[in-house]
């Protein structure tokens, strides 16, 4: 068998560790059925080979991609692509958004409406979540995102001001078409880290309006910080979201965090 090599696919300056972008590139591939679900994968040898990769980085690959529900090992024969269950959810504690995991995980018709999005000064409880001074000048991006033509949830991130020039010249992510978080990293910043509260609420009227749901009916909250790899904070956002529309996925995972 050739194999062509693919080193491009693995963004060496990125934060995220090369084990966790190969398993998503296998995972878009079985997503997509490039890979047919009971087909067997490459074996390690030739994914290093095509990749680039140590050894020990494509096992941990590997070993994301089974806790995904995407492989399955067998003794003596090597690694199987599956379906994994329909019911996996929004995989919150992962770097990407949810326009991203909703489409290479879910295989689910997605799409974003913008209701509103300005320059403007910023809450205090933005301000203080991004360290900067209060009453600076931000930009608030307030979105309502569909599954299926579902409201699943609605969300309004805050940027600070460093990143008012890159979101106000994306007129594709203003409009619904594009991805908030892919748009970021393009611009280089980078995903460091993040810290997420969930929590139920009941809504308000306008909440409950934009999802379709009863007043004071209950939802989960998502309130989230992210900063980047030199410890800038760079978003701050509140989602609600229809978890019987699409549930939250948390996956534990022995899989360590070395071998790049």
């Amino acid at each position: 068998m050739t194999i062509e090599s693919s080193p491009n696919l693995i963004d060496r300056l990125s934060a995220t560790p090369y084990y966790q972008q190969l398993s998503d590139v296998l995972e878009k591939r079985i997503a997509n059925r490039e890979i047919q679900a009971g087909a067997r994968l490459p074996s390690e040898n030739d994914i290093c080979i095509e990749f680039g990769l140590s050894r020990a980085t494509v096992r941990q690959a590997l070993q994301l991609l089974e806790t995904r529900g995407y492989a399955t090992r067998v003794n003596g024969r090597g690694v199987y692509a599956t379906e994994p269950e329909s019911s996996h959810g929004w995989m919150i504690q992962g770097g990407e958004g949810f326009l991203e995991n909703a489409m290479g995980h879910q295989n689910r018709a997605v799409s974003t409406r913008v209701l509103f999005h300005e320059k403007c000064v910023l809450p205090s409880f933005a301000c203080s979540a991004l360290h900067i001074s209060p009453e600076s000048e931000g930009y608030r991006l307030e979105r309502l995102r569909y599954l299926d033509g579902v409201p699943a949830l609605y969300s309004v991130n805050y940027s600070p001001p460093f990143i008012v020039p890159i979101v106000e010249s994306a007129s594709e992510v203003l409009s619904g078409s594009a991805s908030f978080s892919e748009l970021l990293k393009k611009a280089g910043v980078f995903l460091g880290g993040a810290n997420r509260t969930i929590r139920a609420v009941s809504v308000d009227e306008v909440i409950a309006e934009h999802l379709e749901i009863p007043n004071g009916a209950s939802v989960l909250h998502i309130r989230s910080v992210s900063w980047t790899t030199d410890g800038n904070r760079f978003d701050i956002y509140d989602t609600w979201v229809r978890s019987d529309v699409i549930p939250l996925e948390i996956n534990v995972s022995t899989v360590q965090l070395g071998g790049r």
